[in-house]
């Protein structure tokens, strides 16, 4: 590890000024991802400036009835507030089942939202990676992609976004808030992340060294009855192969509205549009389940060795929607 300065900010205005015009500096919430690709030489930042001890913790209740969760609020701390559970059950499952308690205690809602892709060329310095040295090639096409994109993805980068969070938070139509000097401002979350295109590197629309400061819930037309299912390679402390995040309001068998998104299978959470519209004004039946699945999957471009991710992702949106159509049980 290279050395590099440290310091700890206590206001936002001066957490600002310590990052701008230092292309080299970083702020540092939990650390549990910016470290490791700091001690895989990754990252190399030249100064961290620590933001937990700013006031951007914590969940409060927004005017419009919905929530909004402070940045640096710990993945435990959101996880089991009684609001989050009670109103948005696919939020808290989705932290649950993001990592191990130990790092839940210290990643932050902010860290969890920037943190970077687990393809194993992006972490190795050694090897080629447009993410990491744009140029320079993308390996996992003919190589090693057995847990890569399926969908949206490009000839420059077919890496995964790693994050549960994310994937409910853009089911959601959550709202990510941030700080520069030059003002605050707002980007909805399935806005936030970039498609990966020919500039894999850019994965965000966040301005240059702006702070994210919290994230919005919204309050209106959200059920209490989503779900977040995960299915991965062992029981715990595993990234997805695919993942979702679905709440759909169902009156008189028919699916009033749809909010479905999927994790694993693209270089951001990928909201299913085409599956919603499917699913809108319909029956609430196994056979328009199963025409949503197909309808999203449509555009599904596996690669040579995560074609079952297809299989999958059609199988697990066809048992979380029928989930939700469960009076009591599993979904409440």
């Amino acid at each position: 590890m290279k050395e590099f300065a440290y310091q700890r900010a206590t206001r936002v205005r001066d957490a600002l000024t310590l990052v701008a015009g230092n292309d080299g500096a970083r702020y540092l919430g939990g650390g549990t991802n910016l470290v490791d690709l700091m001690k895989d030489g990754v990252e190399a930042p030249t100064r961290l400036v620590d933001v937990r001890f700013l006031r951007l913790d914590g969940v409060a209740e927004a005017a419009d009835g919905g929530l909004v969760i402070g940045a640096t609020t710990t993945n435990s701390d959101v996880a089991a507030h009684p609001e989050v559970r009670r109103r948005y059950p696919a939020l808290s499952q989705a932290l649950l089942a993001g990592a191990s308690g130990q790092l839940r205690n210290m990643a932050t809602v902010g860290g969890n939202l920037l943190q970077r892709t687990r393809c194993a060329y992006f972490a190795d310095p050694s090897e080629p990676c447009n993410k990491r040295a744009p140029g320079s090639g993308c390996p996992a096409i003919a190589g090693e992609h057995h847990n890569h994109a399926i969908l949206g993805w490009s000839d420059h980068c077919v890496a995964t976004n790693p994050s549960d969070m994310a994937v409910a938070l853009a089911a959601f139509d959550a709202v990510m808030h941030y700080e520069t000097l030059d003002g605050a401002g707002e980007i909805p979350l399935p806005e936030f992340y970039l498609p990966v295109g020919a500039t894999p590197q850019r994965e965000t629309a966040l301005p240059p060294h702006a702070l994210i400061t919290a994230v919005a819930l919204p309050g209106a037309a959200v059920s209490p009855r989503s779900r977040y299912r995960k299915v991965r390679e062992r029981a715990s402390y595993a990234f997805a192969n695919v993942s979702i995040a679905a709440d759909c309001d169902i009156r008189d068998g028919v699916v009033r509205n749809a909010r479905i998104a999927l994790g694993g299978v693209a270089s951001r959470p990928w909201r299913a549009r085409a599956a919603e519209a499917v699913l809108r004004d319909g029956p609430a039946t196994a056979d328009r389940f199963r025409a949503a699945a197909d309808a999203e999957l449509s555009a599904a471009r596996p690669l040579r060795d995560n074609g079952y991710k297809v299989t999958l992702a059609r199988n697990l949106i066809e048992a979380v929607l029928t989930e939700l159509t469960e009076p009591t049980g599993r979904a409440s």
